[in-house]
């Protein structure tokens, strides 16, 4: 499973940093799936392996600008480029005004069908065959969401010694054993692939908050989770400063919370403008980091654009990918 950056910044893109977006895919870029489409999201993606040709699924988490204005582009560019496979839209139901007024007002359509899935739908659930998605509700000035990706359909290992044992020989129907498959025999008797095979690994859990000021709002979501990528739009100094108004998590929330819920990865992204990534810049973003690490003790990272995480079978996470990066 990997994950890449497509935009850490909050509110305002910098030289270094686009606004929101995140491109996950299970085992390759056919398919990919979209969490947030600031504006410049397709022009980030020309600088990564994935195609808005091949995007099943786009999750929008609220709906600020800075995770949706490039929405709109995104779809039209790939009608233009011919795109004809329908595209699920996991988002508030502006959303779906939004695109609709658009395409009214810019003498643009859709050569595809979209399918507007409501995020706030209770009990929504979302699944292909690669990752069930549900979400949790966070506190933001807006209806703001998190998506929780599991992973499906885990890879079966036959227990040949079972099937010999109950008179079943290899076969065409240990193939289908092992793919899921429940199989009836020419004697009428039914295999359960659940009786005949076993996973030797856990699903592979991940969430993708959006903006959030109440990081334990996750905590049952975080529960066997693997890995948690959350805001952390300033320090706790700034946010002391700043007040309650932009409801925004600092750098110290997130991590206290996520040592609390003794989370194995913590990824940080969405940060403020102000925060500089050149040599001698201030204040530096390394400010945010520091003060993540006096709190949590897991694995730590700071999202830079165009960073590409790799989350194992082993569940150890590790990024795997980076370009080279101007100052902010």
């Amino acid at each position: 499973m990997e994950f890449t950056f497509l935009g850490t910044s909050a509110g305002t893109p910098t030289r270094a940093r686009n606004v929101s977006g995140l491109a996950l895919c299970h085992s390759g870029p056919r398919p990919w799936y979209l969490v947030d489409c600031g504006e410049g999201t397709q022009h980030q993606l020309m600088r990564t392996r994935y195609s808005v040709m091949q995007v099943r699924a786009i999750f929008i988490t609220h709906i600020h600008g800075d995770h949706i204005f490039g929405l709109p582009g995104l779809l039209t560019s790939a009608s233009m480029l011919g795109r004809t496979e329908p595209l699920d839209i996991v988002a508030p139901i502006q959303v779906k005004r939004l695109i609709k007024t658009v395409l009214d007002n810019s003498d643009s359509s859709l050569s595809y069908p979209l399918n507007f899935i409501d995020s706030g739908a209770p009990g929504f659930h979302w699944q292909d065959k690669h990752f069930a998605v549900t979400n949790v509700a966070l506190s933001h000035r807006v209806a703001c969401r998190a998506y929780v990706f599991t992973e499906r359909n885990l890879e079966r290992q036959l227990l040949p010694d079972k099937l010999r044992a109950d008179g079943i020989e290899p076969g065409p129907c240990w193939g289908e054993l092992q793919q899921g498959k429940d199989v009836t025999l020419e004697d009428g008797r039914v295999l359960r692939s659940e009786n005949y095979t076993h996973i030797s690994r856990v699903a592979r859990k991940l969430i993708v908050a959006g903006d959030n000021d109440t990081p334990a709002l996750l905590a049952d979501a975080c529960n066997d989770c693997h890995v948690l990528i959350h805001e952390a739009t300033y320090t706790q100094d700034v946010a002391d400063r700043v007040g309650p108004w932009p409801q925004h998590s600092s750098a110290e929330q997130v991590a206290r919370f996520a040592q609390q819920v003794r989370l194995p990865n913590l990824v940080l992204t969405h940060f403020s403008s102000r925060y500089q990534s050149g040599p001698g810049g201030a204040p530096h973003i390394n400010q945010l980091a520091a003060e993540a690490m006096q709190h949590y003790r897991g694995q730590l990272f700071l999202a830079r654009d165009f960073d590409t995480y790799r989350l194992e079978k082993d569940l150890s996470l590790s990024c795997v990918t980076t370009l080279t990066h101007s100052t902010s």
